[in-house]
């Protein structure tokens, strides 16, 4: 090993890609643990971290080239040692000046004064906060007036967080490619318009409201105009995922649909809101679409909502089926609590994207207007390589045998369908056709039908969802 060059010991440690692996490695002498520590550049730790920040120092002066640190709490106990305090991130912010990437999870004892210590790391550009429940608006402003090159910023759970002055501050920096803001209470769908330009450089969205907070501001959101009529540049947004969110005809986020040209993945999960003219104009703009993931709510019992024609129908999906002709993956559900005469969209709106675009997944939860017609339609779909149903109680065995005529299928995940029994794999049993077969809590299915009809077979029995 003394023989051997520089550059090609590091070509080996390059290679060795666990954390474990490159452990045990760098104990094997003493050259191979100095160019480990010059060549790691990627650091996760948590609840072994004890005492935190004198372990914390050692491994900053072990790893001068740190550029990725992940630092988690999860599953964290007092009995474990006390975690990591704002002290450690005046650590790291002195003894890592190549830190660019940062994730904190579940840190209780992060508060705003250790952001504005990592406010002087100038190449920080991703920051990821989970569940670090002292934080405010006060530290997140500091930080971003401090980091001028964040591109990549994520807030989950942090509750605290109620102003919202760092989004007027990122909007006037226009860097940030990435927002994720996942259940922070005080932070509504209004706030967004306050990014401003920021939105032209934004390719990544993902906001989610708690469900336990939505309907509780559905009617101050729906009867307040909160949202001017603006002009919203986002046309270099290729991602949009929006959960439990209220979505205002004409204004607001309803805009943010219909101008997103290079979109390739949308992700709409209980929306309140969504009319089949916000997914017709989004179809119409987003050519370039490659996955959709369609989560329709079923509680129309709001008294403000009973006048709107706020279900998606047939409409949407003809729309998506004649403009995305790129679309790979189809993912539509319906909300436990929809009747199957409430459902939305029909077999002949769902055929039509399976026949006009080349879908290659397609998974469909609780929709009652897929059933053995639809089955026998995907015996013509030339593209489908993965199906997955679930609590879709309309398929029997007559449609599921026809699985062994889809041309290329390979993965069937079947979960909590009831009108499905053993019956339904005798044409796949022994055939081999499918690389996986999953099923999960089918009551009428037993691990010993299913034997032999996959190269990889998942059975799990778990009937209490039935209860």
């Amino acid at each position: 090993m003394d023989e051997l060059p520089d550059q090609l010991v590091w070509e080996i440690l390059g290679r060795v890609r666990k954390t474990v692996d490159r452990n045990s490695v760098s104990l094997a002498c003493k050259r191979l643990y100095e160019l480990d520590s010059e060549q790691r550049i990627c650091l996760r730790v948590g609840c072994g971290l004890d005492p935190a920040n004198e372990a914390l120092t050692s491994l900053c002066n072990r790893f001068p080239n740190l550029t990725k640190v992940e630092i988690t709490y999860s599953g964290w106990m007092s009995k474990l040692g006390k975690q990591m305090d704002d002290q450690g991130l005046l650590i790291l912010s002195g003894n890592c000046p190549s830190l660019s990437d940062l994730t904190l999870s579940y840190c209780t004892f992060i508060t705003d004064m250790g952001l504005r210590y990592l406010a002087s790391c100038s190449k920080l550009s991703a920051l990821k906060l989970n569940f670090t429940p002292r934080i405010t608006g006060c530290g997140i402003l500091s930080l971003v007036v401090g980091c001028r090159n964040l591109t990549v910023l994520h807030l989950i759970r942090c509750l605290n967080v109620t102003s919202v002055e760092w989004l007027e501050y990122l909007g006037k920096l226009k860097t940030l490619e990435d927002l994720s803001i996942k259940n922070c209470r005080a932070i509504g769908e209004g706030d967004l318009i306050k990014l401003g330009p920021s939105w032209q450089k934004l390719k990544r969205l993902q906001f989610e409201v708690d469900a336990n907070y939505r309907y509780m501001k559905v009617y101050d959101r729906l009867a307040v105009d909160r949202w001017q009529r603006q002009w919203i540049p986002c046309e270099n947004m290729e991602e949009l995922s929006l959960v439990n969110c209220i979505i205002s005809p004409g204004r607001g986020l309803a805009c943010v649909l219909g101008k997103c040209q290079n979109l390739e993945k949308i992700h709409l999960d209980m929306c309140v809101g969504v009319r089949d003219s916000d997914i017709v104009s989004l179809a119409q703009k987003s050519s370039n679409l490659r996955s959709i993931s369609l989560r329709v709510p079923s509680d129309f019992s709001l008294p403000l909502l009973m006048n709107n024609p706020l279900r998606l129908t047939d409409e949407s999906l003809k729309a998506i089926a004649q403009n995305c002709l790129m679309l790979e993956t189809v993912r539509i559900s319906f909300s436990d609590g929809e009747f199957p005469s409430f459902s939305s969209f029909t077999l002949n709106g769902i055929l039509s994207v399976i026949q006009n675009c080349p879908v290659r997944e397609l998974a469909l939860d609780h929709v009652y207007s897929f059933n053995d017609v639809g089955m026998e339609a995907l015996c013509s779909a030339q593209h489908l390589e993965t199906l997955e149903l679930v609590r879709c109680q309309e398929i029997s065995d007559e449609g599921l045998q026809l699985v062994s005529q889809f041309p290329c299928l390979c993965v069937l995940r079947l979960s909590k369908c009831l009108g499905i029994t053993d019956d339904g794999f005798k044409t796949l049993v022994g055939s081999y056709k499918l690389d996986l077969l999953a099923v999960e809590d089918c009551p009428q299915i037993s691990e010993r039908a299913i034997h032999g009809a996959a190269r990889s077979i998942s059975f799990r029995q778990d009937l209490s969802w039935m209860y």
